[in-house]
């Protein structure tokens, strides 16, 4: 052994190249040899809790990350060690390794803030408080910091000194996370008044977006449309402009139906003392229909002779039956909320027709089952309408114009139908 550190006394290169070599030897074991027996133990030991039989975490391998720290400590450690080496590169491999150390703790722990988001989001709380943005927050604060002590590092200078310039670039910072920045504002807004959750229905006219939403980061919200595809909406966007937020409707177990039948002016009159028979039979009409026929016949008495005019009379009309109908049937029905606003109302009339409004809300939001509903009434409402001598407005076509001209042939009546002059005087 003293013939070995003789030697390497009298030839200084010789003892740093063997040096080095054992240096690099000795982070080779580290890698490799102590790592490996690191990590197999802690992993035996992780494997025990929960987080270990997670393979979902388990990608997030922390350990891992802090494992590669190891050599880079043996190469900071020992390389001060080595003998005849020029003190520059001294500091510069001690201050590499050092840096690389640093880099490695700053991936590790944004491996562990991903780790604490997956398990945030596992909670049910997670979807009214998502934690996203603030985990991305979060980890660019990490690596900034790692970027500044991996610069002070290298170049073997203070981070108080790297820190105290940052002042002077302090516009330039708030100009280049402009983005950032806003993002986080308006993430805290939004977090704070509870306007978008995960699994909200939102619809965002101005941003093409409609359909569930299935993350909020820091800068973007996505939203899943109902033609699956994504639509991924600035987050600034759902504070700065308006959007519809389907959510109440949902949490409210109903859903609202609102459209209009358009009825034939044409067919509405009054109903005669067999309409009023016949009708009577159905059976949501027949209290109606009785009461009404009661106060029909009161008014009418108290007119005494002018009753003998009918228009001084008021009588029932198929229109006002049918609305009365509407409303009871509606009531009766299995699939609407009676807890919720329940009407058939008249609308002005157009040209198209007299809209009869169907104003309810279903006991259900799902889709499927609020279409079907909604369906099933307007099935059965138009179907019955003959029965109140009540016709659907609708644009006539060809051929009603052609079952109106019985006499005409059918190249005759399609020029009479084409000519600009057709139905004016001769």
């Amino acid at each position: 052994m003293s013939e070995l550190a003789s030697l390497l006394g009298n030839y200084p290169l010789l003892a740093t190249v063997v040096s080095l070599v054992s240096l690099l030897l000795a982070a080779l074991f580290a890698n490799f040899g102590v790592k490996a027996l690191l990590l197999k133990l802690v992993n035996r030991l992780i494997g025990q809790t929960a987080y270990g039989r997670d393979e979902e975490l388990r990608q997030h391998d922390v350990i891992k990350r802090l494992a590669n720290i190891m050599p880079a400590f043996v190469i900071a450690s020992g390389i001060v060690l080595v003998p005849g080496l020029p003190p520059m590169l001294l500091s510069v491999v001690k201050n590499t390794a050092n840096a690389f150390i640093i880099l490695t703790l700053a991936l590790a722990i944004g491996e562990a803030v991903n780790i604490v988001d997956k398990v945030y989001n596992r909670r049910p709380i997670a979807r009214r408080r998502p934690i996203k943005g603030y985990v991305q927050v979060g980890k660019i604060a990490v690596y900034i910091i790692a970027a500044v002590l991996i610069l002070a590092t290298l170049m073997d200078q203070s981070p108080v000194i790297l820190l105290s310039g940052l002042g002077a670039m302090a516009a330039v910072l708030i100009l280049v996370f402009q983005d950032t920045l806003l993002g986080l504002v308006a993430g805290v807004q939004i977090s704070s008044t509870d306007m978008v959750r995960v699994g909200d229905w939102i619809e965002a006219p101005g941003q093409h977006a409609d359909g569930e939403v299935i993350e909020i980061a820091l800068h973007t919200v996505k939203v899943r449309n109902w033609d699956k595809t994504i639509t991924t909406v600035p987050i600034r966007k759902l504070v700065t402009e308006p959007f519809r937020n389907w959510r109440p409707m949902q949490e409210s177990g109903g859903r609202r139906i609102k459209r209009a039948l358009l009825l034939d002016q044409n067919t509405i009159g009054f109903l005669s003392e067999e309409d009023l028979g016949r009708l009577s039979r159905i059976y949501n009409l027949e209290s109606y229909l009785t009461e009404k026929q009661t106060e029909l016949a009161a008014f009418n008495r108290s007119l005494g002779d002018r009753a003998s005019v009918p228009a001084n009379t008021r009588r029932a009309t198929n229109i006002g039956t049918f609305r009365a109908y509407v409303q009871n049937y509606l009531k009766a029905h299995p699939g609407v909320h009676q807890g919720m606003t329940l009407m058939a109302r008249q609308m002005p009339p157009s040209p198209e027709g007299l809209p009869l409004e169907i104003y309810c809300f279903t006991n259900t939001v799902a889709w499927i089952g609020y279409e079907s509903i909604q369906a099933d009434i307007f099935d059965h409402l138009y179907a019955i309408l003959p029965e109140f001598g009540l016709r659907a407005f609708q644009a006539p076509a060809g051929s009603d114009f052609r079952a109106r001209l019985p006499d005409v042939g059918q190249s005759d009546a399609t020029v009479a139908l084409a000519s600009p002059y057709a139905g004016q005087a001769g």
